[in-house]
Formats: structure tokens, sequence, C-alpha cells
């Protein structure tokens, strides 16, 4: 049964969304606007005769191929992954380009206009809220001194026990400040 090009541009449609048609490589091509993010790609496209969805924002952290920080990005787009539904953040090492994406078989079934928009939803809230801020992560990174490595490392580290764990940083400050009390009465 499959699902062809046309019929997500008929759903694109009913939504007066704006796009192009690349039939060549078997893609749509839109441009959102986020709350957050100034006009982003998505991508739809559609792979084994219409068998296999994707829909992927692509080119959305610049510069982090060579980044002092890389691997703390990545480690923090997997934990993006781990917390969310459907989406998936991948990295190519050959240029640096990192993606989020939501793909999966269709096989004998038809993606329905109610399917493709959550999928569409979810991918535009998750990109929207996501990266302006790793952006500004890797941009403050970059412009700080290298002597501040450990202190920007560890405000990051900071940051995404807030965003993971929210209160845990509370829990940490009394533990400290508990043992704190309790080195200082047995020394006095």
């Amino acid at each position: 049964m499959a699902i062809a090009l046309s019929q997500l541009a008929e759903y694109l449609s009913r939504h007066q969304l704006n796009f192009k048609l690349n039939a060549k490589n078997h893609q749509i091509i839109t441009g959102v606007n986020g709350d957050h993010l100034e006009r982003f790609i998505v991508i739809i496209e559609l792979d084994e005769e219409g068998e296999f969805f994707k829909l992927y924002a692509p080119n959305l952290l610049p510069g982090i191929k060579y980044h002092r920080f890389k691997d703390a990005i990545l480690q923090t787009l997997l934990c993006i992954s781990w917390q969310t539904k459907m989406l998936q953040w991948e990295y190519d090492p050959s240029d640096g380009e990192v993606r989020a994406i939501i793909e999966f078989p269709l096989e004998d079934s038809i993606l329905t206009e109610r399917q493709f928009f959550r999928c569409f939803g979810a991918l535009v809230e998750i990109v929207d809220t996501t990266v302006p801020r790793l952006r500004q992560i890797v941009q403050d990174s970059e412009t700080s001194p290298e002597s501040d490595t450990d202190l920007a490392m560890g405000e990051r580290l900071l940051l995404t026990i807030q965003e993971e764990a929210p209160g845990l940083l509370d829990l940490i400050a009394q533990a400290l400040d508990a043992r704190r009390q309790r080195g200082q009465s047995s020394y006095s």
C-alpha cells in the first residue's frame, strides 16, 4: 500500500503550509517558524518506494565537528532522545551535521494525516525548544577562554542535571550543607 509524496503534499496543502516538491529525491522541503527558533528547514522523505518514512530537520548545530565540547553536546542530544518519543538525533562524523529525525517503516500501511502531523508537530516542538539552548552553549563555549574549560564544563553539567532531574541540585546543595555542618561541629 505505502504512501506517495503527492499524498503528503496534500496533507501540507490542507494545512496551508508552503513547500517545495522534489520528486527526483523523493522529498518535500518546507520551512517552519518556531516560538524560539527562526525559520528552519524540515525535509519529508520517502524511501523504499514509499514504504519507509523520514521527517527531519538538517544542519541544526553547525560548528560542532571540531568543537571542544562535542562529546558533551552529543551526550546531551542522546539524553534528549532518551526522554522524548519518536525523535532521534543523528550526527554525521564526515561533515559534522547534526539533525533531528523521526523515521519508521510503513511497509503495507498508509501514513494517515493525523499520524503525519503528530510526527511533524513533535519534531517542530522538540527542535524549537532544544536547539536554541544548544546553539547558545556552542557559541558561549567557543568564546570562553581555554582556562575556563573546567568551569564551563561544570556549568554545563549543572545545567544538564537541572534539566534532567529538576530539584536534584537543591537536594545536593542540602546534602553538602549538612555535611559541612557535621564537619564543622566535629572539628570544633
